[in-house]
This record gives structure tokens, sequence and C-alpha cells, in this order.
């Protein structure tokens, strides 16, 4: 393959890889600093992040590729970190490994090798290791693979200065493993057929060969020429013979490689009692102790800190006190008395005035909100929780037709539904995709929208409870359903568990910043549009038809007929809704029954239009519509039957 990529400036290419939850982006971020960069690979839609650093006087481009845990791959993540490292042409590969999981990741180490990719070993999160009793000889380890091998813990700066070094003193070594016999024999009738130009060694490529890796296939076919034939019908020969165990047996011999090397490289203490972490640990995944850890989690973090401060303290002084008190009355008087256009005048101070609304809604009230909930996931998701909660949830997902890996996109959906919908992606199969984003657009509010709706529900009894518990009703039944009715297989669940341990400060701070700046960049403008598309809908009357012919749907659900522009405006923005609900509420239009209705029903309602371009790019047209009318179906279903159970029962 040809690189798509040409060295910048003469600067050498560092490329991280490794396993997710190994800390690969905290040696990212250690190495490279603020000086990175985040964009699609080209040709796909993975995020890949770049950054620079400068080493011994030398400049390096550094790539944090997703995680993957063999070449062999099975998601689009895996595809695209297997085509950096075949396509740019690094100076040094770094293979970061959970000091604690080294023998269960060492065998992509062997396999990085045997490619012949200049592979530097970062024996990573060697505190942790030490602290439950083991003991790595990093100079054994690097002399018997024959590779540098540098053991750190980067995120407390331990072995930073030695990678570094180790960095800039990098020389390629070759190494070779030795299979059994008869594995051998079958690798040498593979490769002796063998004679094209490749960036990776052919022993490799013979090896992915007879795996059936369809990418390799392509590429060495297409660089033997008449040659290509022969090849494609020994390996057809060594599959066939070897049908039944093929995968396992390699599979079988690299882990017998890896045992031996580690022998007399890593030693256990006997009887240290594990730290209060690792019990921790233990307790966030027994369901018996998990559950009430993860009601507390969503309480305190989700409930009192995104809903009590974010959507009440910190939205009541800068929406109630600063912009209705002081700054919305100066504009407006401002506007009156020296603009004398009244259109313009609308433009920016009327009821959907790009001020007075759109900067109201988005400074004012979403973006506490998202502040708040982008600090409580930081600091979640730096403790080492979420797999956590991936694991927790595994069995109950698996009702549901996916697995616990699916937790990820869904707890992403409470900050964003736009970029959860894109991480669906790290999905293994069709069907589990589909279903997350059914899911996620049915289900899951975003942060804002769920921040607003959290400030509205908690001041009347009772009616949080029925909003939790209808969309956690509707996920179930839903997800049941579809999961009987989409045809397709389940694939397993495996999950690397990194350490739990304290947020750190800095870590939360780059992230939480780093979102900051996202929601500034890419949804602000997006209020900005949305009160030009209300504006102009008011002028030509447009707005005033739309919420006409919405009228017999919201006398339907007992709502009265100033609720449908929270509906048709939620379209535009989810958080648009939830914050016109919070007008509705303020100017005291909505009895409980009538805000709890129409909480459920916005919440469950269609997606936003960027979640709805979003959908529409990954799933296609057709799947994204047969959502949007499911979805749009059933919030208005589910909104009519709570109305009248709510009015029969007398529950609020």
């Amino acid at each position: 393959m040809t690189p798509l990529h040409k060295e910048f400036g003469g600067e050498k290419k560092i490329v991280l890889v490794g396993c997710p939850n190994v800390g690969k982006s905290v040696v990212f971020n250690s190495l490279t600093g603020a000086y990175t960069t985040v964009s699609n690979y080209p040709g796909t839609s993975v995020e890949v992040s770049r950054g620079h650093c400068q080493i011994a006087g030398e400049q390096y481009q550094v790539l944090d590729t997703p995680g993957m845990y063999s070449l062999l791959p099975i998601t689009e993540e895996e595809r695209v970190g297997r085509r950096i490292l075949f396509e740019e042409d690094p100076h040094v590969v770094i293979h970061v490994v959970d000091a604690r999981n080294l023998e269960r990741m060492l065998p992509m180490t062997i396999q990085l090798i045997e490619a012949g990719l200049p592979v530097l070993l970062l024996v990573n999160i060697i505190d942790e290791a030490e602290r439950i009793g083991m003991r790595i000889d990093i100079a054994l380890l690097d002399e018997k693979l024959g590779i540098p091998v540098v053991g750190a813990a980067i995120g407390r700066k331990r072995g930073l200065r030695e990678l570094r070094q180790a960095i800039a003193d990098y020389r390629p070594r070759r190494a070779t493993f030795s299979y059994a016999a008869d594995l051998e024999r079958d690798i040498q009738r593979v490769t002796g057929l063998m004679h094209g130009k490749y960036r990776l060694e052919c022993r490799s490529l013979a090896l992915m060969l007879m795996q059936r890796d369809e990418e390799v296939q392509k590429m060495v076919l297409a660089g033997e020429g008449e040659r290509a034939a022969g090849i494609a019908e020994m390996v057809n020969i060594v599959v066939f013979e070897r049908r039944v165990d093929l995968h396992l047996r390699i599979s079988l011999e690299r882990k017998r490689i890896c045992k031996g090397l580690l022998d007399g490289v890593v030693s256990l203490r006997e009887g240290g009692r594990p730290a209060f972490a690792e019990r921790l640990s233990a307790l966030t995944m027994n369901p018996w102790t998990g559950v009430p850890l993860l009601l507390l989690v969503l309480y305190f973090g989700l409930y009192k800190f995104v809903g009590g401060f974010g959507a009440g303290t910190v939205v009541d002084l800068l929406e109630g006190t600063i912009f209705e008190e002081h700054l919305n009355p100066w504009a407006i008087a401002w506007f009156e008395q020296h603009v004398p256009w009244y259109w313009l005048r609308e433009l920016v101070v009327g009821e959907y005035g790009l001020f007075t609304l759109g900067v109201r809604y988005a400074v004012a009230i979403i973006l506490p909100i998202v502040g708040t909930f982008f600090i409580a996931f930081a600091m979640i998701e730096d403790s080492g929780y979420f797999p956590r909660l991936a694991m927790l949830v595994d069995r109950v997902f698996k009702r549901i037709g996916l697995n616990g890996r699916a937790v990820i996109p869904m707890v992403l959906g409470f900050g964003c539904d736009t970029m959860a919908t894109v991480v669906t992606r790290t999905l293994e199969t069709v069907r589990e995709r589909i279903l997350a984003t059914l899911l996620l657009t049915l289900a899951i509010p975003c942060s804002a929208q769920m921040g607003v709706i959290l400030g509205l529900l908690s001041g009347v009894p009772g009616a949080l409870a029925v909003w939790i518990a209808s969309l956690t009703g509707i996920f179930l039944l839903v997800g049941l359903l579809a999961a009987r009715v989409m045809p397709g297989e389940r694939p397993m669940f495996y999950m690397e568990i990194p350490p739990m341990r304290l947020p750190q400060p800095r870590n939360v701070l780059v992230k939480t910043l780093t979102r900051m700046q996202w929601y500034f960049l890419e949804i602000f403008p997006l209020f900005m549009i949305a009160s030009v598309l209300l504006w102009a809908g008011k002028l030509s009357g447009a707005l005033g038809w739309l919420v006409d012919v919405m009228q017999p749907v919201m006398h339907l659900l007992g709502l009265p007929k100033e609720t449908a522009a929270a509906f048709i405006i939620g379209f535009f923005r989810r958080d648009f809704g939830a914050a016109g609900l919070y007008d509705l509420q303020t100017n005291g239009l909505l009895s409980p029954v009538q805000l709890t209705v129409a909480a459920v029903t916005l919440t469950l309602f269609v997606p936003c239009v960027a979640q709805f371009l979003v959908m529409k790019k990954e799933r296609g047209w057709k799947v994204s519509l047969i959502i949007f009318v499911v979805v749009t179906a059933l919030a208005f279903s589910v909104g009519f039957g709570l109305n009248r159970l709510l009015l029969v029962t007398g529950i609020l």
C-alpha cells in the first residue's frame, strides 16, 4: 500500500497503538501537550488525533490510533488503526499495554514485531501492577523480545523521560519467533510464493492470508501479478487442511510464545491484600452492589450536580438575574431607541431574536447545564468507572440485542446524541448499530435537554419519577421488541478494565475545556440558525401555520396550544424545545400533569436536525426515515396514554 500522508516538514512519525483503556491518550497528551488536532482519517468517518512534539531537538508528529486488540480488525476503528500502521510509514510504533494484563496483550506485540514494524513496547500502569504484588523485569523483557521496552506510569509522569529517551535513541531491531513445526511449514508454503514488495514482512502477511483477511488478500494479489493465482490456491489448500482449528492454533501458538517470554520476567508476591480501589472495582461490577452504586452516581452526578446546581443555581443566576433583569431589557431598549426597522429589531431582540432567544438559551440556559454535565462526565470517565458499568449492564443489554460495549454510546448520548450516534460505529455488527441508533434517538436525552427537564420536574413531587420510569420502560420494551424483530448475530463481549483511581484534576479540566470548545464551535451557531429560522417563520406566518397543524395533536395529549412551538423548535435543537417548556412553566401555562406529559413526549420525540443528518450519514436514508416515523408515532402514543393514566390515577 502507498502512504496517504507524507511526512509534514520532514517530521518523523510516532504512532501509538494498543487496546482501549491502557492509557494511550494519556501518553499522547504527555508527549504532545496542547498542540493537537482531531480529524477524520481520509476515506473514513473515524477520528484520529494528531499532535507534535520535540524530542532531543528533533520534531515528531504523533498519531493516536483508535483502540485495537489485534492486527486482524473487527470494527471500523480497528481497520483504521491498521491502515495507519500500513500507510503512515512510522519512525516508531509505541505499543501501549497494561502491566497487569501483560500476558494477554503481548500477543499483539508479537504480531507487530512479526510485521517488521519499528516497535517500542511501553508497559504502562506499572504502579498499579506493583500495588497488587506484581514485579516486572523490564530489562529481561527487553532482551527476550529484542525490542526496546519501557516501564511507566505515564498518568503520574513516571517513565516519561525514559520513553522520550527511548524514542530519541530508537534503532530498528529484528526479532523472530518460531511456531510449531507444522504451522511453520504452512507459513513457508505461502511465503515461498510471495515475491512482491510490501511494507510489512511476508511472514506476517502470510499469517493474515491464512486467517482470511480480505484487505490483505486484495493487497497481496494486486502486488503479485501472475503469481497471485498460485498464492490464492496455496492459501486455500492450507485453510482447507486446517479448516477446523487454524485461528485457534495460531492464537494458542502466540500465547505459548508469550508465556515463554514472560518466564522469569513477571513474579507475584503472595498474600498481598487487594487495595481499596480493587475492592471498589469488584463492587461496581457485582449486580447486588453495582446497581446501588450506579444510583448514587446518577443521583449525585446528574440529579444534584447537573440538575440541581447547573440547571438550578447557575441557570437562575444567568437567565433569571443577568439576562432577564439586566441584559435583555437593556438590549431591547437600545434597539427600540436606535433601530427604526421593525424586522431588524425582531431579528435581534424579538420573541425569537438572536440575542433574546438564541444567545439567552445558548449561554444562560444550556451552557451551564452542558458545562456541569461535561465536568461530571469527565470525572466519572477519568475514574475508570465506565468500563465497569459496561460489565454491569452487559446482561441487561443482551436482552435488547446489544452488549455491554453499547453502554459507551448510550452514556455519551447523555452528553450529545449526535456524537453518540457517530460512536455507534464501534459496535461490531450492523444489527447492533441500528438498535443502538434507534434507542439513542428514542429514549436518551442529551445533557442540555436532560438538565432543563431535571430542573423543571424536580420542583413537582413525583413528576421526575414518572419521567424516569416512562423512559426506562420504553427503552427496555422497544429494545426487547426490536431485538426479536431484527435478524443478525450477537457478537461476544470483551472489554479492558483500566485501574480505578481518583480523577486527576488536570485531566478533568482538559477534557471539560475541550468539550466546551466543541460546544461553542459546533452547537452555538445552530442556536443562531434556529433563531433566524424561527424569526423567518414568525414573519412569514409559517410558524403559526405549523402550530395550528399540531394543535389537534396537542389537544389529544392534553397540552395547551403554545406547547406546539416547543416541539417544533425542538426539532432544530432538543435543548431548544426543553428550554421552550421552561418558558411555558415559568409563565404558569402548564399544570404538573401537562408538564410531565410534555417532558416525556418531547424527550421521546424526533431527534434534532443535527442528529438526524448524522443518522442519515451513518445508517442511510431508508433506516433513518423508518426510525424517524417509528419514534414520532411512539412519542405521541406514549404521551396520549400517559396523560390518560395520570388523569385517571391522580398520581400527580
